[in-house]
């Protein structure tokens, strides 16, 4: 879903305030903006006066401190590092001084109890689990949120998530964790494979710069045919395999080695993880 017209209304008489202004939250604006939402309409907040400074230059935004943010924005997205967050979130609650607001955590690992810990229990708390992609606008992002959010909010986080991607909601706060193994640690997973691929046709002898070119847009167009055939991925890669030709020898070697095992294992270990971190941060 994009932001559209009923969306980017409520959004332009709305204000949005953006704690941190590192790469998630410049992809945020930067789309929001891109997508017609008035850069009146966004507040932002950082250490790093730099990072302010080139968004109020390019994106023409409102500025300031978290204090100013907090009196200004009805809608706050948490996007500072989760090591930082209790400092920030601690001192956003005092400022905030129990005025409502809808709060949107984009920091991996923190639950929406331990944000209720720090803005009350009656706080409407959505979390997201992005993923870097979000940062050329090709994002997939799950959302959950609290039993306090409202459906005019959701619609409304939907709307500013999906200013840089793909955007799906879980109906329970676990299967972020498992969002996070398959979307939000995913494209490494991609990477790595890619990486594979491309230092192995150099090894056979094309130019670097063929090999990477060659790769990147293969997986490219595998994504972008999976996305828009009817067909199910299983039927794709049959069609691809003819019998006794080049590619069945290459998944041959593929399910010889174990890959599907492989991939189920790095899943798992990547949503134990998760879980892991969350238990972390809420004992700290």
């Amino acid at each position: 879903m994009t932001l559209d017209i009923v969306g980017e209304k409520i959004l332009n008489s709305t204000k949005i305030g953006f704690i941190g202004a590192g790469n998630m939250a410049n992809s945020l604006i930067r789309g929001l903006t891109a997508k017609g939402l008035s850069p009146d309409s966004i507040w932002a907040s950082d250490i790093e006066t730099k990072k302010l400074d080139l968004l109020k230059k390019e994106c023409e935004i409102n500025i300031g401190s978290s204090e100013e943010l907090a009196q200004q924005a009805q809608i706050i997205v948490l996007a500072v590092k989760p090591q930082v967050m209790p400092q920030a979130c601690q001192a956003l609650a005092a400022e905030l001084a129990g005025r409502p607001v809808l709060l949107i955590s984009i920091a991996a690992g923190i639950t929406v109890s331990r944000l209720q810990q720090w803005f009350g229990e009656t706080s409407a708390i959505v979390r997201c689990m992005p993923n870097t992609p979000a940062l050329v606008g090709m994002g997939a992002s799950g959302l959950f949120a609290s039993p306090q959010v409202s459906l005019a909010q959701k619609k409304i986080a939907e709307d500013i998530v999906s200013a840089v991607g793909f955007v799906a909601w879980v109906e329970k706060e676990t299967d972020i964790d498992i969002v996070t193994a398959v979307s939000g640690s995913g494209p490494a997973y991609f990477f790595l494979f890619m990486e594979a691929m491309q230092n192995t046709a150099k090894e056979m002898g094309l130019s670097d710069q063929l090999a990477r070119d060659l790769t990147y847009h293969t997986a490219a167009g595998a994504a972008g045919l999976a996305q828009h055939s009817e067909e199910d991925i299983a039927t794709l890669r049959r069609n691809v395999t003819s019998p006794g030709g080049t590619t069945e020898q290459a998944i041959l070697q593929f399910e010889s080695g174990g890959l599907r095992d492989l991939v189920g294992k790095a899943l798992q270990a990547a949503r134990k993880r998760s879980v892991e971190l969350a238990e972390e941060t809420d004992n700290t």
